[in-house]
């Protein structure tokens, strides 16, 4: 049996993960509808209801999107993994680079950083792209936005993939929207 609940919004948006207690409680308040039943059910005396798996508010609740933190994890997010010289996927071996060098006058701002795999990074060593002949794939830019539920998403139950469906893509390929 599965702890977790994914809460939508109204309009189906994915607002975050409940246990199912809340949900439960939610459900009981008349404030949100099962989408999706998950494994086994909750007994009372007269009655049986299935436990929920995936619920959805009965009202809207609007969201400012929050600016996302320069980090190099945000920054490894952003670029899925993938070296932005040799389109090697890596992992806990990605190091972040500088495409112009700090030495050189460039800022740490997501515009001159990308993903870089340790071979790519130790060959470009402390010069620019041009300098060094490895183009960059694809030109970094700020994203809008990196959701929580990327870090989660290997371990969302299977049920939840078409509501989590824009968070399956590359973040880069949401940026140009």
């Amino acid at each position: 049996m599965s702890s977790d609940c994914l809460l939508l919004n109204f309009t189906y948006e994915p607002l975050g993960v409940v246990d199912v207690t809340r949900a439960v409680r939610l459900l009981f308040a008349r404030k949100v509808e099962i989408v999706h039943a998950g494994a086994g059910e909750i007994r009372s005396v007269t009655a049986a209801f299935p436990l929920p798996s995936i619920v959805r508010l009965l009202y809207y609740v609007a969201r400012r999107r929050k600016k996302v933190a320069l980090t190099k994890k945000n920054v490894l997010l952003r670029d899925d993994y993938v070296c932005g010289y040799c389109a090697s996927r890596g992992g806990a071996t990605m190091t972040v680079d500088h495409v112009v060098p700090r030495s050189r006058g460039g800022r740490s701002a997501w515009e001159n950083l990308v993903a870089c795999c340790t071979a790519c990074n130790a060959r470009k060593r402390d010069r620019t792209p041009d300098e060094a002949r490895m183009p960059l794939r694809r030109v970094p830019r700020e994203p809008r936005f990196i959701p929580w539920i990327v870090v989660r998403r290997n371990t969302a139950p299977d049920e939840w993939d078409k509501y989590l469906a824009l968070y399956s893509v590359g973040i880069e390929e949401r940026v140009g929207r």
